[in-house]
């Protein structure tokens, strides 16, 4: 059967508490937090920025 196979693989693939923590994958996730957090401080600031504008745009017209 196929999908036994395929339940052995997942299972082979999970790792076991003994074994040492992979320093580069480690390093790598947090890298990509880092970038996570910074992309949305970036995209929230730009929006906040823009509804600035158009609000000084809005009442300076008025």
């Amino acid at each position: 059967m196929e999908l036994g196979r395929f339940n052995s693989m997942k299972e082979e693939k999970q790792t076991a508490p003994n074994q040492p923590i992979d320093e580069k994958a480690l390093k790598r996730k947090k890298w990509l937090k880092r970038v996570g957090v910074a992309g949305f401080l970036f995209f929230l600031i730009k929006g906040l920025v823009w509804i600035a504008i158009a609000l000084f745009a809005w009442k300076g017209c008025s």
